[in-house]
């Protein structure tokens, strides 16, 4: 399944109470026993007919799987991909049917996985792998998945030892934070007809789709008590951060039509809206091939999503003259051939934008500019689609802008057309980096 990030803080005083704690904890959770035996799981016989393993690997894009469990270069599914957390590094495992990956693996062995978090020969698994999420897949559905990547051909690549921290890396530690933090999802009660697009679309939300691995927001242990609550948050390693999809400020979608959220997970883009970063490559990898009615089932279920009441606004102090002048400077030397003079962006014949506009972008007006950061400094292309084979892009600018100009130029889009960001300082951009 695709990343879910293990938490979002940095180790700072509570997360070193935190840390002490758990030592404390995973101490005594020693004398609880380990190894653990696996959790019994039914049986079951899984079929390998065509039909069964394609839709496992339309449940294997819904997922996102590959994304992940592919590291650059190497074969589909290999395994071996870095995933950054801030207790250390984890890789992802091979999913193929190999010795080194899910060679002599049951189909019960895998839902025990997915459901319970846990391996086959009875080791927890790290929460980097969103067993939160993937608790709530049916067992036909881990059937069928386990199907389609048995059908894959066996790639036998061993996949490196995780790098992390002390107590992280113990299982005692593990066996600690489950007890404090997961439960096994219970078998969801039938729903009736009237509520079943609503029900399919939380389904995917919140389960192969694994949405609150990112957009959720964790504790100096890298869990939440809410996982569906979809309040935000920063991605550890990365520099991202996943807006909230309550807030319709940031990425909520309670006031969009179907079609357009319908679009923007089809196309990466609607209206003025763009997908980028990571959000741009689960477009790319996974939402752009989804059936219309699993896309309209998941718009339903996002739109109607309770709305968190946004926090009182707060006037920003103004920018110094020195860094509006230069701020003004850098823009028109770097961006307004693409986003125009007023941040108004630049459309196609057809009337698509080409480049999104800046003036009321909600990017632009988060409370935190670390999304702008990443695209300034890595630059990107929108998501190859159907419909955009050849997507327009934006350089980077790591290498041609000093902090000062970067700073400057980042208050300047957030603080200009009616923008209400606060300005960017260069402590803030060492911060963010």
């Amino acid at each position: 399944m695709s990343r879910g990030p293990f938490g979002i803080h940095s180790l700072g005083r509570w997360g070193v109470l935190a840390t002490g704690l758990l030592v404390v904890l995973a101490t005594g959770a020693l004398w609880l026993g380990w190894p653990s035996q696996p959790v019994a799981v039914p049986a079951s016989a899984v079929a390998s007919d065509p039909t069964t393993i394609e839709r496992g690997r339309y449940l294997a894009t819904l997922g996102n799987c590959q994304h992940c469990h592919t590291p650059p270069g190497a074969a589909p599914y290999a395994g071996g991909r870095a995933l950054p957390t801030p207790f250390g590094t984890v890789f992802t495992s091979n999913l193929t049917p190999s010795a080194q990956g899910l060679g002599g693996w049951s189909a019960g062995d895998f839902w025990r996985a997915l459901h319970h978090g846990q391996s086959r020969d009875g080791r927890w698994l790290i929460p980097a792998f969103p067993f939160a999420n993937t608790t709530h897949v049916t067992r036909t559905d881990s059937d069928a998945l386990f199907a389609y990547l048995q059908s894959l051909p066996p790639v036998d690549t061993r996949t490196p030892p995780h790098q992390l921290a002390w107590p992280y890396n113990t299982q005692a530690a593990l066996k600690v934070w489950r007890a404090l933090y997961f439960s096994p999802a219970e078998p969801q009660a039938p729903t009736v007809a009237a509520n079943a697009e609503w029900a399919r679309g939380a389904y995917l939300v919140q389960g192969l789709g694994h949405c609150g691995a990112c957009h959720a927001e964790r504790n100096a242990l890298g869990a939440t008590s809410a996982m569906a609550a979809l309040g935000g948050g920063l991605l550890p390693g990365q520099g991202w951060y996943a807006p909230s999809l309550t807030n319709p400020a940031e990425a909520g979608l309670q006031d969009w039509p179907l079609a357009q959220i319908m679009a923007l997970f089809r196309t990466g883009q609607a209206g003025g809206h763009f997908t980028t970063g990571p959000m741009a490559a689960v477009v790319q990898h996974s939402s752009q091939h989804w059936t219309e009615g699993d896309l309209q089932a998941m718009a339903t279920y996002l739109q109607q999503l309770p709305r968190t009441a946004a926090p009182a606004a707060r006037a920003a102090p103004a920018p110094s003259t020195r860094q509006a002048e230069l701020g003004a400077k850098v823009y028109g030397q770097q961006c307004v051939q693409c986003h125009g003079e007023q941040g108004e962006g630049v459309r196609l014949a057809d009337g698509r934008f080409a480049y999104p506009p800046l003036a009321g972008s909600r990017a632009v007006n988060l409370g935190t500019a670390a999304n702008l950061l990443q695209v300034m400094l890595h630059g990107g292309f929108s998501v190859s689609s159907l419909s955009q084979p050849r997507p327009f892009g934006m350089p980077p600018y790591v290498l041609a802008l000093g902090d000062a100009e970067l700073a400057a130029v980042l208050t300047h889009l957030r603080t200009q057309w009616g923008n209400v960001g606060a300005p960017v300082s260069e402590v803030d951009l060492a911060r963010l980096r």
